[in-house]
């Protein structure tokens, strides 16, 4: 034991800890590493020495013995201006750090709004800085989930990018969320519905739009493309796309609206052209951030839980990197939404 402890220089060892708590080197290796593998028991008995002796693990000797970095990447493709405006991406970061603050893990923010960013980026993941990768709001057609997957790196996006993913995922039900808010909006006497959408390309945007679809067909209402504007999840999006509707349809009784953000912009377009909310116009959002509660009158929007979506991304990242996902299984989480009722309806 002397001689353990004179070749880490003074610092208590791994085997001291192993004696201390009366199991195995490797046992205490394993609960030291976060392995289910244990028994409660023996996990507090390893905690309490590791608590009694003092013991700090040598990363960088882990490290290298297991061709590891210690340093997640959370790669969110958008432009620095969105990343800070939209409340999703900050309760995403807000639930990934919660997961990793009891880990030794070091999570690295790389935002990606440019092609120049990609490829820097791409250089930076082939050259493996970064045991595993959290994707956020991936477009149908980006390149950065396939390069994962050709490197072999494990990797977790938040929401699908289609039906047949086949990298592991962590969502909201987009569909039923849009489903509900929409019944609700006819529950409440309204039957010309519009909807502003986020962009298409992303799935979960396009899931949204099917559920309002589906709430109107449902409900026997006309379906009207007219009623349908694309937009982009920006305040400045919802804005224009509201401005275009009432253009096209100026008797509309009501918006569904994909995002807060968004319903912020059309809000404001509603209130220049003289439409009282919800008097006039009831209106509606997705993801029950701070804009929603703040807005006036209050929002009324479906509730999303995005930070719990992170803490779910980052726990099977961590599983994969540690080889505890089953290889014939890319696990694929849905978590239900709530409608939240406010004063916009």
């Amino acid at each position: 034991m002397a001689a353990a402890r004179a070749r880490s220089g003074g610092r208590p060892t791994l085997e001291e800890v192993a004696a201390r708590a009366g199991v195995g080197r490797g046992t205490a290796s394993r609960v030291i590493n976060g392995s289910p593998r244990v028994s409660d028991a023996t996990r507090e008995a390893v905690e309490a020495a590791v608590a009694e002796l003092g013991y700090v693990p040598n990363r960088a000797a882990r490290a290298l013995a297991g061709n590891r970095t210690d340093a997640i990447a959370l790669v969110v493709p958008e432009p620095e201006t969105r990343f800070f405006a939209e409340p999703y991406f900050s309760a995403i970061v807000r639930g990934v750090g919660a997961a990793l603050a009891d880990t030794e893990m070091q999570l690295l923010l790389t935002l990606v709004g440019s092609d120049r960013e990609r490829r820097r980026l791409a250089q930076y993941l082939t050259a493996h800085r970064v045991d595993g990768v959290l994707l956020v709001a991936v477009h149908a057609h980006d390149p950065l989930p396939e390069l994962l997957e050709q490197l072999g790196m494990p990797c977790v996006i938040s929401g699908a990018r289609h039906a047949a993913e086949t990298l592991p995922s962590v969502d909201s039900d987009n569909f039923e969320g849009a489903r509900a808010a929409v019944d609700h909006l006819i529950s409440r006497g309204r039957s010309r519905i519009a909807t502003i959408t986020g962009r298409l390309e992303v799935y979960g945007a396009q899931r949204r739009l099917d559920g309002y679809r589906a709430a109107i067909s449902a409900a026997g209402l006309a379906p009207d493309e007219r009623l349908i504007a694309p937009a982009d999840f920006t305040e400045e999006g919802g804005a224009r796309a509201m401005r275009d509707l009432l253009a096209r349809r100026p008797g509309l009784d009501a918006v569904f609206v994909a995002s807060d953000v968004m319903a912020a912009g059309a809000r404001q377009v509603l209130r220049e052209a003289d439409r009282r909310i919800p008097e006039d116009v009831a209106l509606v959002g997705f993801d029950d951030s701070v804009v929603a509660r703040h807005m006036h009158p209050a929002l009324t929007s479906v509730r999303q839980p995005i930070e719990e979506m992170g803490r779910r991304m980052a726990r099977l990242l961590l599983d994969e990197i540690a080889g505890r996902a089953p290889d014939d299984e890319r696990p694929s989480v849905v978590l239900p939404t709530e409608l939240v009722v406010r004063a916009s309806s």
